[in-house]
This record gives C-alpha cells, sequence and structure tokens, in this order.
C-alpha cells in the first residue's frame, strides 16, 4: 500500500522489454475495446443491472412480473428492457398480451456473478 505522498509512477526510465511486448502483444483491437466499453457503460445503470439479476435468477419474466418484482413502472421496465434488447442481452417472445423476457446471453449471468463477487471483496 502506497502512503498519500509516494509517487505512483516510476522515478527510472528503464523500458523492460520483454514486458512492454506481452502488453502490446495482448492489446484489443479498437473495436472489441469500443464494444466493451459500451457493454460496460449498459452495465453501470443500477435498474438494468436488477433487471440482468432477476432475469438470470428466474430464467424468463413477463413484463408486468418484472417490474412487480423489481418495484419498476413499466414504462421505466419498457425503457430499460428496450436498450438490454438492442444490446442483445436479453431476448423477448410474446404469448397472448404476455411479453416474456429472458437472457439472451448467458455470458452476462457469469459476468455479473464475477462482477458481484469482486464488488463484495473486502466490503462484507
Amino acid at each position: 500500500m502506497t502512503k498519500d505522498n509516494e509517487q505512483l509512477v516510476c522515478s527510472c526510465s528503464i523500458v523492460h522489454e520483454e514486458a512492454v511486448q506481452n502488453a502490446r502483444s495482448a492489446e484489443l483491437p479498437t473495436a472489441r475495446l469500443l464494444s466493451l466499453s459500451e457493454l460496460f457503460k449498459l452495465l453501470g445503470d443500477p435498474s438494468r443491472l436488477r433487471i440482468i439479476n432477476a432475469l438470470s435468477a428466474a430464467g424468463e419474466l413477463c413484463v408486468c412480473d418484472l417490474s412487480a418484482a423489481l418495484d419498476l413502472s413499466q414504462s421505466a421496465m419498457s425503457h430499460q428492457l428496450s436498450q438490454l434488447r438492442r444490446a442483445r442481452l436479453v431476448r423477448s417472445r410474446k404469448d397472448g398480451k404476455a411479453v416474456f423476457y429472458a437472457l439472451d446471453d448467458q455470458h452476462i449471468s457469469g459476468l455479473l456473478a464475477l462482477a458481484a463477487e469482486h464488488a463484495a471483496e473486502g466490503r462484507e
């Protein structure tokens, strides 16, 4: 752990070529970085995280049940679901008058679980 008054940058000019090359070779393409950035922006909203968590737990919920479970108006729920649908994180199906939603990408459940675990480290 550093003290507040310690510098957080190198005070030397030695370049470790192998480490630099490893870092360069691991760099992601710009398009992938932009895609990741958009995903994390989308997941930066607590309401959307709650929706993803609920769908991860329940598997599939109609909009009415999802609104009731999360205490959100159907209008607010519809707005959040449309953003998640555009990002292909959820899918919908209509059954009569009801519209059901489920996660469209199971990776998102794992990502949410890992993020929750990381956020809880040292805080509980």
